[in-house]
């Protein structure tokens, strides 16, 4: 299909190539237009231009009362009417946002009325809530008619709206940004305007700054609800080069005695993010859980949550208010249970300890959207900032020496006043004729015909002589900004740390690496017996003196392999595409009943099916291996997955299959065993460890009509599974000599078996 375009030759394009193109306008419409804050003042279009609709309104702050709030309803009319042609309630919703405290570290708008709560409540109606700049929001405006940064046409051309604001600190870092375009997306956190200060003081003096001491000027976020930051250093330091990351933040807290030896827990502190109302829901989801969708009842790992949480938590309730914005209460079961372990249930199961991101995506000083780094970030405005003063001072130069030249005319009037006064009387065109007899010019002449009777008088001369005096040393102080970088970097120097002084606060978020709290139940340690049945029945039965035979499974159902282990092991399963998955064995059910499908403990994939089992340690070392012939050992901990999906373990080809594991504690050698029953014997030396997976070593060698079909980690004797003549079941332990005839390096293609018809199974001898 073409489309005709609108010139003259009757251009047509491509329907692909005008959706291709339509669509790349619109995402960049609403990366650049929308989305994503300028590296230059730290702000969203629609946020310059409500900062710009206000001061433009005299909703500035000025002298120490400032200016009267107005209805927001009125600034959202302006700012839609003027700048910015879209949703009245995305404007009012930006609007808020610089309102809020526990949004943004230094709220940019002082608004008067209910704007909303941590906790999620909406603001009111726009109709109802009043707004004016904040004091800070000097910092952004203060400059904008001195010249310092282009104005571009408004959306329908009548007005004109400023293309940045001249930023008098990086406001990006100051207040960070959060925003979603098409294709990117932006996560910059908040930071002290201080340490942000100091960072770039320290670049002006000295490009070349190490990372390590930028990384100690700036040691990380400082998010307006404070919270501790629990990443080390060195990982905050690696989000900030790279641009990109994810940080551990925790709630803060303090516990309070009371009467007769009790006590209470009461956080004060939440990280970005998370609210008092979110805590309050989690914890009601652990103590009263509801039954998933598609199940019957709640699952054991549930109903394990819920006693663990109980156990150690009586009462929670939410204290906060206008003087104590988060203050939540929890009290323990009994005054005797241990505080850290209430601290750390609540820190595992809920988002009183949470990651939050970093992506230093912007847009750049060049227009161009980019990932950033701290220093690309600080480096940028500081070139915005040189600019901005280089524009200012020139501006200011030029009124400077135009005021000059006109009191240099006056001066000259002053001097022959009686001769100005008959050139004015008798002339008919007085301009020109002032202009030959005094080589006046244009301008000059301009102000000496309006200038008032009063300032011919003699103490005016000697205020036009001061006047010049003042003019003259600024004029110096000027043109040695333009003209001398070192007096530039000091000027720009000095009013940063002006800044810095009078709007600086102390950090809120504590910076302190801790260990990421992980969730622990508490589990008895006691022997017991797992069940697997061939169609993936679990259960775990008490003790170790299981009788096999006396087993009941299902119609249809039989013993798949019984593991004596211990209460606080784990079961792996094996999948048939090299995922292994993992479920605590305390959580599998108990009784004499026929247990539970392993299908409700673990998500398989679709198509993926369960090939085999292992219960144990996580110390424990598993030689692992596929009918391809590769193999590899793992220890069990390496295998364990928080995740009821799995994780990708072993490498197959399209057809091999995984083999059923092999215990190698205190093992020495590996027999493999091929489908045409050659037999291969090596130390397993000649194997390595692979915590992370993979495909492994060649164990024996195989071709596409051989394949490996069983392996066994040994010490002294190998048992060999298989049939005698007849088909009758066989059983043969093979040691000493008999052994060493089938012993060889790894990898090679073995000796064919001679202890039986037909070889199918290997296992270590007891």
């Amino acid at each position: 299909m073409n489309f005709q375009g609108g010139g003259d030759e009757g251009d047509a394009i491509t329907l692909a190539h005008y959706a291709e193109r339509a669509y790349l306008e619109y995402a960049l419409s609403v990366v650049k237009g929308r989305a994503l804050p300028d590296v230059c003042d730290g702000q969203k279009p629609v946020q310059r231009r409500i900062l710009y609709a206000m001061e433009r309104m005299g909703l500035s702050f000025s002298g120490t009362a400032g200016a009267k709030p107005v209805k927001s309803a009125r600034v959202v009319g302006d700012v839609l009417g003027r700048f910015h042609p879209h949703s009245d309630q995305a404007a009012y919703d930006a609007l808020v946002r610089m309102a809020q405290d526990f949004s943004q570290r230094y709220p940019l708008i002082d608004g008067q009325g209910n704007f909303g709560s941590r906790d999620g409540d909406g603001a009111a109606a726009m109709r109802y809530t009043e707004a004016r700049l904040a004091p800070i929001s000097r910092l952004l405006l203060d400059e904008i008619d001195e010249g310092t940064v282009d104005f571009i046409p408004n959306y329908d051309g009548s007005t004109q709206e400023p293309r940045q604001l001249p930023a008098r600190l990086p406001f990006v870092l100051l207040n960070g940004a959060s925003g979603i375009a098409v294709g990117l997306a932006t996560e910059v956190p908040s930071h002290n305007l201080r340490e942000v200060a100091s960072a770039a003081v320290a670049l002006i003096r000295d490009a070349k700054l190490s990372d390590d001491e930028l990384g100690t000027l700036i040691p990380g976020p400082d998010y307006p609800g404070g919270g501790q930051i629990i990443s080390s250093s060195e990982d905050i330091r690696a989000a900030y080069s790279a641009g990109r990351g994810s940080l551990k933040v925790r709630a803060r807290w303090k516990i309070e005695d009371l009467a007769r030896g009790q006590w209470q827990l009461v956080v004060t502190e939440l990280p970005p993010g998370t609210s008092a109302q979110r805590v309050l829901e989690e914890i009601e989801e652990l103590t009263n859980p509801k039954v998933r969708a598609g199940k019957k009842t709640v699952s054991a790992e549930q109903a394990q949550l819920k006693t663990t949480v109980l156990s150690v938590l009586d009462a929670v309730r939410d204290e906060s208010s206008k003087d104590a914005p988060v203050r939540l209460v929890f009290e323990p079961k009994t005054s005797r249970i241990e505080q850290q372990d209430l601290i750390q249930t609540l820190l595992a199961h809920t988002s009183l300890e949470s990651s939050v991101p970093v992506n230093l995506t912007m847009v750049g000083a060049d227009g161009r959207p980019t990932q950033k780094s701290l220093r690309q970030m600080l480096v940028e405005w500081i070139e915005f900032r040189m600019q901005t003063v280089q524009r200012r001072t020139r501006h200011r130069l030029g009124k400077v020496l135009d005021r000059i030249h006109i009191l240099e005319g006056r001066q000259l009037v002053l001097l022959n006043i009686d001769e100005v006064i008959r050139i004015i009387r008798h002339a008919d065109e007085p301009k020109p004729a002032l202009i030959e007899r005094f080589k006046l010019s244009d301008r000059q002449a301009e102000d000496i015909l309006e200038i008032r009777l009063r300032q011919l008088a003699r103490l005016e001369a000697i205020r036009i002589e001061q006047e010049l005096k003042e003019l003259r040393i600024e004029q110096g102080k000027l043109e040695d900004i333009l003209n001398s970088p070192a007096s530039l970097k000091r000027t720009v120097v000095r009013e940063i740390e002006a800044d810095a002084k009078q709007y600086g606060d102390e950090r809120r978020t504590l910076i302190q690496a801790e260990k990421k709290t992980i969730a622990e139940v508490k589990v008895i340690d006691e022997p017991v017996t797992v069940v697997v049945s061939l169609k993936g029945w679990v259960r775990a039965l008490k003790g170790h003196e299981v009788e096999s035979s006396a087993l009941q499974f299902k119609a249809g159902d039989a013993l798949y392999g019984t593991f004596a282990c211990r209460s606080v092991d784990t079961l792996l399963v094996f999948g048939s595409n090299g995922r292994v998955y993992s479920t605590a064995v305390n959580l599998l059910p108990g009784g004499r009943g026929d247990g539970q499908p392993i299908t409700t403990l673990i998500d398989l994939e679709s198509g993926t099916q369960p090939s085999h089992y292992f219960a144990g340690h996580a110390q424990q070392t598993l030689l692992l291996a596929n009918t391809g012939g590769f193999g590899l050992l793992a220890r069990v901990g390496d295998l364990v997955s928080r995740q009821r999906g799995g994780k990708s373990f072993l490498s197959l080809e399209a057809q091999d299959k995984p083999l059923p594991p092999s215990l190698s504690d205190r093992a020495s050698r590996v027999a493999c065993l091929t489908l045409e029953g050659r037999m291969l014997v090596f130390g397993l030396d000649e194997l390595k460890l692979q915590p992370n997976g993979g495909r492994g070593l060649t164990l024996i060698d195989t071709d596409t009509k051989d394949a490996l079909v069983s392996v066994a980690a040994f010490t002294d004797a190998l048992q060999v599974l298989g049939t005698a003549r007849g088909g009758k079941p066989r059983e043969e332990v093979l040691k000493g000599a008999a052994l060493s005839a089938y012993e060889g390096k790894r990898a090679r293609k073995g000796r064919k078996q001679d202890v039986m018809q037909k070889a199918m199974r290997v296992v270590a001898a007891a």
